[in-house]
């Protein structure tokens, strides 16, 4: 008799869509008309092959049983034997050294397989040994595999490698089997964890579905079919920081060199193709079967045809459905019914469920001539092969938008330009492409430049690994309303009904749903946190450019002040010394009235440089910012819905043990915690929405101030503009009126002039060369007799003031490492 828990995994639910709260009456529940699955599963050799008992769940190539299954009969052809001792090989040996047996993996029909690392390197490798006295028929069997394991080379079948020296011996007369060491256990395990329950993550179903379907290409090429494959019979193994799922057990693989038909099969049951139940002649179309039905289980957390029944039981019921179908449940009045669409709920994203339903009609085709879909006319491919190549190979964007809570997909086209991408979604969403703000998960903004493909990883599939996050530009405040996560038909039920009883077959399958239920919960908060760090990190993207404005307006300030202050200084001087040198009879009207425009004009120019309004704002922004990072609501809220997940999980686990037979049970603790699940989310979205609302709010006034920075900064640059060309005009009069007085003085004749009149001495040759646009071309006159001795002392004053000056500008390139301002003024004049 098979196990109680194979009777209990049935996917009762065959509905597709998802209600709101409300009541239903029990008789309107598929769900309650069927028997649901146990998790996890329990399996018996009936139904599984030849078992494992082991503590863990990691399986290698060439080990014939699940893990963790008991009663098995003891399998003919010998006597039990010991498997090789902790440090050595057959029992009482030490050949074994320096190699150590750390742990026994697993124990199959007819071998063990250990865990055996070397002492000195820590080199790990797995060693499958033989523990009966084989048959000459199994000793074949077990010679042949290790001879296929050894001609196979791909990332995705176990490796088998050479044994060491010091363990290369026979056991019960066959040769051991060194393989490598894979420590993420099987996909088995991976399973049968809680939160899988109603199937794994998208990511992870894309992966096994690259990685298996890939090794299963491989064996065909090299005309192996592996006929055993299922879930016990997938390992994973991390490498590089990626899990890569691996195909083990070749011990019932059939090489096709010794005939393209097949008529003998020992194997697990539940995932053989329905031909070998016949004794019928097959091909590789039956690994077709076995691995589409273990995708199936993949996706939808159980088997795909009458899960619960035996295969002999259900063949009859299943042989003649239509090639469309890929589902099939049993009502409580025995009717059959069948869907060619995959069960609710499941993590597959809208775009990927299309395909997938796609390719599991050629996976799951019961006529085994056509499963596959048969070769492409044109390249030869089997059609099965290239549809998983265009589901592997598509190119699909998750956007979250943050405004509505809401996850668009869309699968891009080649080439496709972000601005069309950007066109799609406003279709969606009714936000304008000029309003959407697109953020990678570091809160990079995306590049209009770039095409739309700069969304996707390569490499990275799945909407649970990867996502964009969509911004309102136009808003600041988001209030919602925001989509929520709808309760399933049977759990909306125990819901309105949680104190009716209901057998425990049922609630299992409704239990599990209800787990699913919290799960999705937590991750829709995660996934809008995850969005609410990433606009955080583009606020503080902006903020760093707004410190870089920041400090260049300040240096540009300070800068205009050091040149203004030096600049009216200089001017100030000039005009006293100008008063002073009055009396010696040098005097220019226009060059004394543009001297007093400078000075006006100076202080215009200091208007420009008060950036103390400007400075304050930004001051306060930043305090703004800091306070938002340290507010508690900038770090991750879910701890109290990862308590009450664990807390459904570990209810859920508490149901399996019980007795299914006419055992009734309610579900008011269940209940309990999914209301507290739903109470606990609500208040943290509202808390997380007001933060973000505080965080766009910030970032707004980033966005308003950065312009009048520039217009400020520009200001400044004008400013400082204007005070070097007066600065510079101011240096050419005092030149060119120190030439003309060096001029006058050594030519040591008498000059006569005016104020404003042309000037006329013994030298007009020398006055005439300066330019007649000059403000100093009108001078007064002089008398050189009797003026020579004072203006030589103006000229020495003058020449002692420059060499003053120079001295001041050496001082400031020595200190321009401490002092801004020495090396700002010493900038003016270097």
């Amino acid at each position: 008799m098979r196990a109680e828990g194979e009777k209990e995994r049935d996917h009762w639910w065959k509905g597709r869509g998802e209600a709101k709260l409300r009541p239903l009456p029990l008789s309107s529940l598929p769900g309650l008309q069927g028997a649901p699955p146990s998790f996890p599963p329990p399996t018996t050799p009936a139904a599984s092959g030849p078992a494992l008992k082991s503590r863990e769940s990691w399986r290698c190539l060439g080990c014939e049983a699940s893990v963790g299954t008991r009663g098995r009969r003891r399998p003919r052809g010998g006597r039990m034997e010991r498997p090789p001792s902790l440090r050595g090989g057959p029992p009482g040996s030490a050949a074994c050294e320096p190699w150590e047996m750390r742990e026994r993996l697993g124990t199959g029909g007819f071998g063990n397989v250990s865990l055996y690392q070397h002492r000195d390197l820590g080199t790990k490798i797995a060693i499958k040994s033989c523990r009966l006295e084989l048959s000459v028929k199994n000793k074949d069997r077990w010679c042949h595999e290790i001879q296929i394991m050894k001609k196979l080379n791909h990332p995705n079948i176990v490796k088998a490698c050479e044994v060491p020296d010091e363990m290369n011996f026979l056991v019960n007369d066959v040769p051991l089997l060194a393989m490598e060491y894979c420590c993420k256990g099987d996909l088995r395990k991976l399973l049968n964890l809680p939160e899988n329950c109603c199937g794994l993550k998208e990511s992870q179903i894309l992966s096994l579905l690259s990685d298996i379907g890939y090794g299963i290409q491989y064996l065909h090429e090299n005309r192996i079919i592996h006929r055993d494959l299922k879930p016990e019979n997938i390992v994973l193994q991390e490498e590089g920081g990626k899990i890569i799922h691996k195909i083990i057990d070749l011990g019932y693989a059939k090489d096709l060199d010794q005939g393209s038909l097949c008529t003998s099969f020992v194997g697990t049951l539940q995932y053989l193709a329905p031909e070998l139940f016949d004794n019928k002649p097959y091909t590789t179309s039956v690994d077709f079967w076995s691995f589409g039905t273990v995708v199936f289980e993949s996706i939808a957390g159980f088997r795909p045809f009458l899960h619960n029944q035996q295969p002999f039981t259900w063949h009859d019921k299943i042989k003649k459905k239509d090639p469309k179908y890929i589902f099939a449940w049993e009502e409580m009045t025995g009717e059959v019914r069948f869907s060619p669409h995959l069960p609710n709920p499941n993590s597959l994203c809208s775009i990927i469920v299309e395909m997938m339903e796609s390719w599991l009609q050629l996976m799951l085709n019961w006529d085994p001539q056509q499963r596959g879909g048969g070769p492409d006319p044109e390249t030869g491919n089997l059609r099965c092969f290239q549809l998983m190549d265009q589901i592997l190979g598509l190119k699909i964007v998750h956007i979250l938008n943050m405004t509505s809570a809401k996850i668009l997909s869309f699968s891009l086209l080649p080439e496709e330009s972000l601005h069309s991408l950007q066109s799609r979604i406003e279709s969606e969403t009714g936000i304008s492409t000029g309003n959407q703000e697109l953020l990678l998960e570091m809160g990079i903004c995306l590049d209009p430049r770039k095409p739309a493909s700069q969304c996707v990883i390569d490499g990275v599939r799945g909407w649970d690994s990867y996502m964009v996050y969509l911004f309102d530009k136009s808003k600041t405040i988001y209030e919602g309303p925001f989509a929520s996560r709808s309760l399933s038909d049977c759990v909306n039920y125990i819901v309105q009904e949680s104190k009716i009883q209901l057998p425990i077959v049922q609630l299992r399958k409704i239990w599990a749903e209800a787990v699913h239920y919290i799960i999705g919960l937590k991750e829709d908060y995660s996934r809008l946190f995850q969005g609410q760090r990433a606009a955080m990190l583009s606020l503080l993207r902006y903020n760093a450019n707004l410190t870089k404005m920041k400090n260049n307006m300040v240096s540009a300030s300070q800068q205009l002040k050091a040149k203004l202050k030096f600049f009216q200084q200089s001017i100030h001087l000039d005009l006293e010394k100008y008063s002073d040198q009055m009396t010696y009879g040098i005097s220019s009207e226009k060059m004394l009235k543009a001297w007093k425009e400078m000075e006006e004009k100076a202080l215009q120019c200091e208007q420009a440089g008060d950036i103390g309004y400007l400075d304050e704002q930004i001051m306060a922004l930043h305090t703004e910012i800091v306070e938002l990072q340290r507010s508690p609501h900038a770090r991750r809220q879910g701890e109290l819905m990862e308590n009450l997940e664990q807390r459904a999980i570990e209810l859920y686990k508490q149901l399996k043990p019980r007795p299914p037979d006419h055992s009734y049970s309610d579900s008011t603790e269940m209940v309990k915690i999914i209301v507290h699940t739903v109470h606990t989310q609500d208040r943290v979205l509202k808390e997380l929405f007001k933060h973000l609302s505080k965080l766009l709010g910030s970032k707004q006034k980033i966005i308003d101030l950065l312009p009048k920075i520039e217009v400020a900064l520009n200001n400044i640059k004008e400013a400082d503009n204007s005070v070097m060309q007066m600065q510079a005009k101011r240096q050419r009069e005092i030149w060119h009126l120190l030439k003309i007085a060096c001029t006058q003085s050594s030519a040591k004749s008498p000059v006569s002039s005016n104020v404003d009149g042309t000037i006329t001495s013994s030298v007009p040759a020398l006055l005439s060369q300066t330019s007649p646009g000059n403000a100093l071309q009108p001078l007064s006159s002089m008398e050189t007799s009797r003026n020579v001795p004072p203006f030589a002392h103006l000229i020495e004053e003058n020449l002692s003031y420059l060499d003053n000056f120079s001295t001041i500008i050496q001082e400031a390139k020595r200190d321009q490492s401490n002092s801004m301002m020495v090396s700002l003024e010493g900038s003016i004049w270097r």
